[in-house]
């Protein structure tokens, strides 16, 4: 994570933050939380959240899905409005321009009242929250937020995942249903089922299979004039994610992405598993793969655009990616039948590849120049509950979405809209969750491509091998946050690009011992030091 400029307050503010700071404190004490200034006109349950209109200034992440409509005027937040009494004014930002902007608002310019869907990294939330420049949530969510207080609960890892060593919550997180395996698992493995049967051979559950089928595609060549791809992807690291629990790493999920997992002969340690034997063992079958040429020698710098065009002229027998049939159309995505996790050569067989529910830390984050935290906290807990995870994801019965007899579906002039408008086009008139996750996503809301027939059928294959235990994000103290930014992300990029050299070739793994002895002499011991006292707080 990039550090961000400094931002100081003069002293009569931090004194007069202090203050009001323990003043809420006291009166909470005294049981008269609806008394203080800001929360006496906040209806704890119930709608609207605030008797007189309130109006709130967002800086928001606007992805670009969402690049022709205007969230100031949109039926989703409209009518969302008119529910709370809340009325948000959105400062939309486009992806390009948001880690600038954010760092300019951050460092000394206009503070919204709130950053909404901004991707503020952990380092920020801590400095910033330290400051006070952040609103600490603990007591407001406590108060205002049963719906995330209940799922907290339920999945104390939301908790832990949110809150920083201080013990503050600067941040209300998005998340996903903890059910809902075909949105955690992103891409997944598909194979050519009309190719298997051409080669009268069953989908693979072994490495050694896998190997096999793929040799067995590159000699057939169904493709032609050898065009035929036998393992193709967006990147290489999807394989090797699929993979890690074919080799016993990365056994805790890939959300704290520095090659850390649970050391395996000690639960209660962490491991730098990018130095393991497992780990070679992964990057030498890899090698093979790539060395004989059943991946595609170009992964390592593919185009999203070029993989799309190589997958419509059907020229791959394997690769990992999101619901075939979505993207490419019956006729070729109807080919694919998809995999679940491949027994390794040492018996080794789970499903690493799991995000966190956690998705994102930072949905929503106050800033000390809201006028009103209590209300703000309510209306992002809507939110987290049904009616607002159907609201935000479907939008507004009979307006956008139909029920009948339990079923929910988009009306038909979202699913087929008139003239050249796509669906994605006809749905982002109505709605803004395209390209982000807000509150909580549930299977039973989303209509996206995970929620497909094929995408929900490779889930349940997967599921009897999904790893049990997934780490969200670890958070850090700042003295922590020092040493990863500077020999954590050294180690990391080595780690990274000597992996890429091995599985290439242009490095040889007898050069093994060499790259091990590199990564220990790099301040490692103290990388390893702080990960361990991130997992002792977070087993506590």
């Amino acid at each position: 994570m990039k550090s961000k400029k400094g931002f100081w307050l003069v002293l009569l503010l931090i004194i007069a933050a202090v203050f009001t700071l323990s003043a809420c404190n006291s009166e909470k004490a005294d049981s008269s939380k609806d008394d203080k200034e800001g929360a006496s006109d906040v209806n704890k349950t119930g709608m609207p959240i605030v008797e007189e209109s309130l109006d709130l200034n967002f800086f928001a992440n606007k992805p670009a899905q969402n690049e022709d409509n205007d969230w100031n005027d949109i039926l989703v937040w409209n009518h969302y409005r008119d529910m709370t009494n809340v009325n948000v004014k959105w400062d939309l930002i486009s992806p390009d321009a948001l880690e600038e902007k954010r760092n300019l608002a951050l460092g000394g310019g206009d503070l919204p009242d709130a950053f909404f869907l901004s991707q503020i990294p952990n380092t920020d939330l801590l400095r910033y929250g330290q400051q006070e420049v952040f609103v600490p949530l603990n007591d407001l969510i406590a108060d205002y937020a049963p719906n995330l207080s209940k799922l907290m609960e339920e999945n104390p890892s939301i908790k832990k995942a949110i809150t920083f060593p201080d013990g503050n919550i600067y941040s209300m997180p998005a998340l996903i249903e903890e059910d809902f395996l075909s949105l955690r698992l992103s891409a997944r493995p598909w194979v050519n089922e009309a190719w298997l049967k051409e080669l009268n051979m069953d989908i693979p559950e072994t490495t050694g299979e896998f190997y096999e089928y793929l040799k067995a595609v590159k000699e057939l060549d169904p493709a032609g004039n050898g065009k035929t791809i036998p393992y193709g992807g967006t990147a290489i690291q999807e394989l090797i994610q699929w993979l890690s629990g074919s080799f016993g790493v990365m056994n805790r999920g890939p959300s704290n992405s520095a090659n850390i997992d649970v050391d395996p002969n000690d639960e209660s340690k962490v491991r730098f598993y990018a130095t393991s034997d497992e780990y070679k063992q992964m990057l030498e079958y890899i090698h093979k793969l790539y060395d004989e040429k059943l991946i595609d020698q170009s992964i390592f710098s593919i185009e999203w655009g070029q993989f799309l065009a190589n997958a419509s002229d059907n020229l791959y027998g394997s690769m990992i990616f999101y619901d075939p049939i979505e993207l490419f159309g019956e006729d070729i995505g109807g080919q694919y039948n998809s995999m679940a996790a491949l027994e390794g050569p040492d018996g080794q067989q789970s499903y690493n590849k799991i995000s966190s529910p956690v998705w994102e830390t930072a949905n929503l984050v106050l800033t000390k120049e809201n006028p009103n935290p209590e209300a703000t906290v309510r209306w992002m807990d809507h939110f987290y509950s049904d009616e607002g995870a159907k609201l935000y994801y479907m939008g507004v019965e009979g307006e956008t979405f139909e029920e009948t007899d339990g079923e929910i579906k988009y009306m038909d002039h979202i699913l087929n809209p008139e003239g050249d408008m796509t669906f994605e086009q006809s749905l982002a008139k109505q709605l803004t969750w395209l390209g982000s996750i807000n509150g909580i996503i549930k299977a039973d809301y989303f209509q996206g491509g995970e929620s497909a027939p094929q995408s929900m059928a490779a889930a349940e294959k997967i599921e009897p091998y999904a790893t049990k235990e997934i780490w969200p994000r670890f958070t850090f103290t700042e003295e922590e946050n020092k040493v990863l930014q500077a020999a954590g992300q050294d180690i990391a990029k080595y780690a990274e690009e000597m992996r890429d050299k091995f599985i290439t070739g242009d490095e040889d793994l007898s050069q093994w011992d060499e790259y091990v002895k590199t990564i220990e002499s790099m301040n490692f011991d103290e990388v390893m030091k702080v990960y361990q006292q991130a997992y002792d707080r977070y087993r506590e």
